[in-house]
């Protein structure tokens, strides 16, 4: 897929992943959460991509979705009348995906399928959108000119693109919903008191810092990495911790055959790993278990 409103850039077994409408304020379209999603799936299975930055081009990271538009801005179609039902058994019909679907959803799902670590480098205004698909990223790190708001009652609809999901996870239910009931535009201090970011940083830094954390998970095994990200997220949220135990079991039954004899050996022998496991070829055949 050619993208016309991002850019993706590798270097380093880093992808920076660029928000790229800088004259809309990066405003999120549907077409942009289209080639987000080709995006992150393309990135998952690319064995040159280790971890992913992402930010914005200018001054904004993304302040929300574009509502200039005509009609139903969030693309809707409003002749449909869509169950429950349906969203159980019809999920990825055409219909469904074009004219219900919430296509925040869609990316944030995107981005919990991946199979890399994904650094959010908030250099702006992230709005709405620009808020809530940050809530699936792994780690948030701020520029000092960063607002973050959820400010979806405030414009009469509700949170989406997962975030009841992610953001309750993230900060606790009680901030969660203060952030999202109220709608306040967020300063990067107030984001890191809550606990939503990991720092915040002077904006000439925010990326150095970003590539620097993205350097030290890519040092690393990438199938212990995939592995480790799905087992968290997944495991997290099942009812008893001995179906994290049946994981944990695969994961480290299989990688102990491969990646981990040359960490081991690196560590007894004093010197760095040089993992050669690919996600190409070297994924566990459990995976996926889910």
């Amino acid at each position: 897929m050619t993208y016309n409103t991002l850019r993706y850039e590798v270097a380093d077994n880093i992808l920076t992943l660029t928000l790229n409408r800088p004259e809309n304020l990066n405003a999120f379209t549907v077409e942009m959460a289209n080639e987000l999603i080709d995006a992150f799936n393309r990135a998952s299975d690319d064995d040159g991509v280790r971890a992913i930055v992402v930010t914005g081009e200018g001054r904004a990271f993304c302040a929300g979705m574009d509502l200039t538009p005509s009609g139903n801005v969030f693309g809707l179609d409003e002749k449909l009348n869509p169950t429950m039902d349906d969203m159980h058994n019809k999920l990825d019909d055409p219909e469904m995906i074009a004219g219900v679907r919430d296509t925040g959803g869609r990316v944030t799902l995107a981005i919990y399928d991946c199979k890399k670590p994904v650094i959010a480098a908030i250099n702006g205004a992230a709005v709405g959108i620009g808020a809530t698909m940050t809530c699936a990223m792994d780690i948030r790190l701020a520029s000092e000119h960063a607002r973050i708001g959820f400010v979806f009652n405030k414009i009469g609809i509700t949170p989406e693109a997962c975030s009841s999901w992610f953001l309750p996870r993230i900060v606790g239910m009680s901030q969660a919903l203060e952030w999202v009931y109220t709608g306040d535009i967020l300063s990067a201090q107030d984001a890191l008191a809550g606990g939503y970011v990991k720092a915040v940083l002077p904006a000439d830094k925010l990326l150095e810092e970003a590539y620097r954390l993205a350097g030290r998970i890519a040092r690393h095994s990438p199938v212990a990495i995939a592995l480790t990200r799905q087992m968290m997220y997944r495991n997290a949220a099942q009812p008893h911790p001995v179906e994290a135990h049946r994981v944990d079991s695969l994961a480290v039954f299989y990688c102990s055959q491969k990646s981990g004899k040359e960490g081991v050996a690196s560590f007894l022998e004093k010197r760095a790993p040089e993992f050669t496991d690919t996600i190409s070829s070297d994924m566990p055949p459990f995976y996926p278990w889910w």
